[in-house]
């Protein structure tokens, strides 16, 4: 038995690379856009129960912050997993599966979720 082997890895010491950060928060993405399928069914239940309905979603998605809040994490999740979610579909087809190819594409990730964050905010506020 090799004595060097760690027990137990302590995580909080280990620096992951970007495109295991990307990777990861691709997963969590997944996690807050299924929970959020609770407000998004909610907000369509009621705005197609009667046009009183719709008016009262659209009046609580223009005027209540923590409605816009949700909206826009709701928005920013989206926009990170589908860019993440391209950048995976394009590892499956085995392009730029080479280590700097991975960096790369976290890099890309990274940057067109921003950018996508950033117009999602802009339209929400």
């Amino acid at each position: 038995m090799n004595s060097k082997r760690p027990v137990n890895l302590d995580l909080s010491t280990i620096q992951f690379p970007l495109p295991a950060l990307t990777s990861i928060a691709h997963r969590i993405t997944g996690v807050i856009l299924f929970i959020g399928l609770i407000f998004a069914f909610w907000a369509l239940d009621v705005s197609l129960s009667s046009p009183a309905g719709f008016a009262a979603v659209s009046d609580v998605l223009a005027h209540n912050f923590l409605a816009k809040f949700i909206a826009w994490g709701l928005l920013s999740a989206l926009a990170f997993h589908f860019v993440a979610g391209i950048k995976h579909l394009l590892m499956d087809m085995d392009i730029g599966v080479t280590l700097e190819g991975g960096v790369k594409k976290a890099q890309i990730t990274v940057v067109v979720s921003a950018v996508l964050i950033i117009l999602a905010g802009v339209w929400v506020w």
